[in-house]
């Protein structure tokens, strides 16, 4: 072997002492949320014929959406150490706002979208300056906000009754696919995109002289993720209709460019810009980021603005899963599966750590302990315990590694 063989292999197994390290001190990322997954698939995927077709895992990744949309705007309020209890109802009443002006006021379906978004952001600047500038706690705040949002769109679609939406543009969102060719240049387009600017971002920090990961780690982990994209896009591409001759479902679901568009922009504003390292700074440690000269209260209400407006979006995939608007859009479980998908992600409950992939992680693990145990004929009580259960074990883990991080 030559010698920059075994300096490679060194280094390799030296960043695997180092993740070994991390992980016996409870710091182990996203690895619980996608072994949980994998074992999960398993359980099910042998209990249920049903359950790995190519039509079940459409409707997984359909199913989701909203839960996912609304958990990665949780993320940047539970990056702050907050929690927001009224991000579901906020989307019921953004898409009623939505559905309102589509059917009633005969608005074009970015415009309505458009408006959800303001009132959405709106609703999170009132939030946020309740718990920023008055110090009211933000589980106070938002309960209060639960409830009125509820109110508010009790009125809005009327005491039992529901609001249709025939656009087809908004009913697309999560009923329709791309093409299958639309579908692989949209896989092959993303995986480069995402490839390239991976390795720019090792070379430009290896140039600069900081602490970057090591290539050939990142190569591998990068080839899985691009390889198991490649078989999630062939399983969407195959024939899922049960009479094709009728109606043929083949491609990626349209919800999924939009979910993957929301990750990339707040992936960077989290990763590439003093704003998203505001946000972590104040969820650290709030006092020490204020010495720094961080405005404190304004990431605050921003981040309660962001997880409104994001809400808005999710009352547009709500609108279109449902074909309408009713008193409980938002309502029910969205909340919690929101909250849990988040937490089960790996972003903490105590502020300063968390990613936006988080949200997508946890939300595909809700999905599969809700599909799965539906279709293996478990009541809902079951499959909120189990859920429940997932929850309470992220958040040990969670809790187990910030303690190891303080005794260290």
């Amino acid at each position: 072997m030559s010698t920059t063989q075994v300096s490679e292999a060194g280094t390799i197994k030296q960043a695997a002492q180092d993740y070994w390290a991390k992980v016996k001190t409870g710091d182990i990322g996203p690895l619980a949320a996608i072994l949980g997954l994998v074992v999960l698939c398993i359980v099910f995927g042998s209990m249920s014929p049903v359950f790995l077709t190519q039509g079940n895992f459409a409707n997984l990744l359909t199913q989701a959406a909203a839960v996912i949309v609304i958990a990665m705007g949780l993320v940047f309020v539970l990056l702050i150490g907050e929690i927001d209890l009224s991000a579901g109802y906020a989307s019921g009443v953004c898409s009623a706002v939505l559905v309102i002006l589509v059917t009633k006021k005969d608005q074009p379906w970015f415009v309505a979208l458009a408006a959800a978004i303001v009132v959405g952001c709106v609703l999170g600047y009132l939030i946020g300056v309740l718990v920023a500038r008055l110090g009211i706690p933000s589980f106070v705040v938002t309960l209060a906000s639960f409830l009125a949002f509820q109110g508010i769109l009790l009125l809005l679609a009327g005491e039992g009754g529901t609001i249709r939406i025939e656009d087809k543009t908004v009913l697309a969102i999560e009923n329709s696919n791309l093409s299958v060719t639309a579908s692989w240049i949209f896989y092959i387009v993303v995986s480069a995109i995402y490839f390239l600017a991976g390795l720019s971002r090792i070379n430009s920090r290896r140039k600069a002289g900081l602490k970057t990961e090591l290539k050939k780690l990142w190569l591998i982990k990068t080839l899985a993720l691009i390889g198991a994209s490649g078989l999630a896009v062939l399983t969407l591409n195959l024939e899922r209709s049960n009479n094709p001759d009728l109606v043929s479902l083949k491609g990626i679901p349209y919800v999924v460019p939009l979910i993957l568009a929301i990750l990339i922009v707040g992936t960077f504003v989290l990763d590439r810009t003093a704003f998203g390292r505001h946000i972590y700074a104040v969820g650290g440690n709030a006092e020490a980021a204020r010495r720094a000269g961080i405005n404190v209260k304004r990431i605050r209400i921003a981040c309660f603005m962001i997880c409104s407006g994001l809400s808005a979006i999710a009352g547009l995939i709500f609108a279109s899963r449902q074909n309408s608007v009713s008193p409980t859009t938002g309502g029910s479980s969205t909340l919690l599966y929101a909250v849990g998908a988040a937490v089960i992600g790996g972003t903490s409950l105590f502020g300063g750590k968390g990613k936006m992939r988080d949200a997508i992680l946890g939300g595909l693990v809700v999905a599969v302990i809700d599909n799965g145990m539906g279709l293996l004929g478990y009541a809902a009580g079951i499959k909120f315990i189990v859920t429940g259960l997932v929850l309470l074990t992220s958040a040990s883990v969670d809790a187990i590694s910030r303690r190891g991080v303080a005794n260290s």
